[in-house]
């Protein structure tokens, strides 16, 4: 590493506290779009697509720019970097709180996904640049996983409050402030570091996985209304395939690709990858549905609707930490097992809803559904790295976060589509077949579990880490605290 501008006093937790604050930010603007969804259809007469573009065009663009910013911190600097994300995460949110259509609304969360995609892995970049004695990055660590807990966890209440109070602009407005402050402090106590190995900028790379994305994203979404046998369609999935297949042979053939493929021929990668993938669109579907039906088919306050979905982050902050001392001590497989089967049963108690069911049900099944979240980060991020060289595991890991974002884009298009455009009280019917695909999603999460922590999943590990592994570092092995420096990317 390499501090190009180091401050006149060095105050590591000064720099840690403004980490956390883009951490803050970010993560707390997931539950609050979600909680004021109800309020935006109704003030925009958006349909179910422009809400699902309103979260998907989000992680679209995330999902998109997170290995590329990556790379762009260590090439041009990471304080520069990420200061360019505040900027644009709090113009973006500005931009969003005076959006006069749904459109307008798309296109400046857009605009925030950019600036969201230079903040969380850049700040975990500085933190392990600023802290490097084992003990204190630990604790930093365990600092930047308790923000996030409580980010998620007050997400909702904070959202609630703020569309029945004030009104759904507002959830917006809350970024600006956090997003001033940090930047300030970016530029008194952050100093300019960069990365010893600098990746070239793939170009061609970046366009394709933008391409696939969004053609996929946009074939899901519009599927319902435009016929799933339409030529507008089939074109989008064709063109995603195409860009997929073409991403595959031209990363194959770089020196220095965006993804490296051969990562993928570590099973624990592979089926880490697509574990991230479903556990996510399970999440992301989970939200989406939940929050129009409680405010619009039960006719909850927004602040009562916040209230409700509160124990899913309960779980998240008591079994992050579980998970991550389960993998610590080797039982990455029973994680892995618990977050697939509590996946499962929270969405299959869910098959039955109706407008009236028993509260005190739902608010099992939203905490049942919350151990499975916060039991699966760990082991994704664990069976991602571990037998990577460490100078290819940042790599890695950025892409199991990726591929969160990508399950996130793709389970709001899924529940969207499935669910139609049905109003209460026929929502709650409709939701149904998405519950079983819920379902369904978690059991693959258990069977693709078990296979990434088999015997034949390991040697499939040592095989990958003796082809990447020629000059660099040993392969890396995680430690519990390691598995939380990238959960909550």
């Amino acid at each position: 590493m390499h501090n190009l501008s180091p401050p006149a006093v060095q105050r590591p937790w000064v720099i840690l506290a403004t980490c956390c604050l883009s951490l803050l930010m970010v993560s707390m603007d997931v539950t609050i779009v979600n909680v004021a969804l109800p309020a935006i259809r109704r003030n925009l007469h958006a349909s179910v697509a422009g809400l699902q573009w309103s979260i998907d065009g989000y992680t679209v663009v995330v999902a998109s720019f997170l290995l590329l910013a990556g790379g762009t911190a260590d090439r041009l600097g990471r304080r520069r970097t990420f200061q360019a994300g505040l900027a644009l995460f709090s113009l973006g949110s500005l931009l969003c709180s005076l959006a006069p259509t749904t459109a307008a609304l798309v296109v400046f969360r857009m605009i925030q996904a950019l600036g969201g995609a230079m903040l969380n892995p850049v700040a975990m970049s500085i933190i392990a640049n600023t802290f490097t004695e084992a003990k204190e990055r630990a604790r930093a660590i365990g600092i930047w996983g308790a923000v996030f807990g409580v980010s998620m966890a007050i997400g909702p209440l904070v959202g609630g409050v703020l569309t029945q109070s004030v009104g759904w602009r507002s959830i917006f407005w809350i970024n600006v402030p956090i997003g001033v402050a940090a930047f300030t402090l970016t530029a008194r106590f952050i100093p300019e570091s960069l990365g010893t190995t600098r990746r070239r900028f793939d170009l061609v790379g970046q366009a394709l996985v933008v391409v696939a994305l969004a053609s996929l994203i946009s074939g899901v979404i519009d599927g319902r209304r435009s016929g799933w046998g339409s030529p507008e369609i089939v074109g989008c999935f064709a063109v995603a395939f195409v860009c997929t297949a073409l991403l595959v042979a031209y990363e194959a053939r770089r020196s220095d690709p965006l993804i490296d493929m051969r990562f993928f021929r570590s099973l624990p990668f592979a089926t880490a990858t697509i574990i991230a993938v479903l556990a996510f669109a399970s999440f992301s579907s989970f939200l989406f549905l939940n929050s129009l039906y409680l405010q619009d088919t039960r006719g909850l306050k927004a602040s009562v609707a916040g209230l409700c979905t509160l124990p899913i982050a309960l779980m998240i902050v008591v079994c992050s930490p579980l998970s991550g001392r389960l993998v610590g001590v080797g039982r990455a497989r029973l994680a892995l097992v618990t977050a697939g089967l509590s996946m499962t049963t929270g969405a299959v108690l869910l098959t039955s809803l109706r407008a009236d069911m028993p509260l005190g049900r739902l608010v099992v099944a939203y905490a049942v559904f919350g151990v499975g979240l916060g039991m699966v980060n760990a082991p994704i991020t664990n069976a991602a790295v571990s037998g990577m060289p460490r100078a290819q595991a940042g790599i890695a890991a950025a892409v199991a976060s990726t591929s969160r974002q990508v399950g996130a884009s793709l389970g709001v298009a899924l529940a969207g589509s499935i669910a139609g455009e049905a109003v209460s009280p026929a929502f709650a019917s409709s939701t149904h077949a998405v519950w079983w695909l819920l379902g369904g999603l978690g059991l693959a999460v258990v069977a693709l579990g078990l296979a990434a922590t088999g015997e034949r999943a390991r040697a499939s590990v040592k095989q990958v880490a003796f082809l990447l592994d020629s000059r660099e570092d040993a392969p890396l092995a995680l430690s519990p605290t390691s598995d939380r420096t990238t959960v909550l990317q």
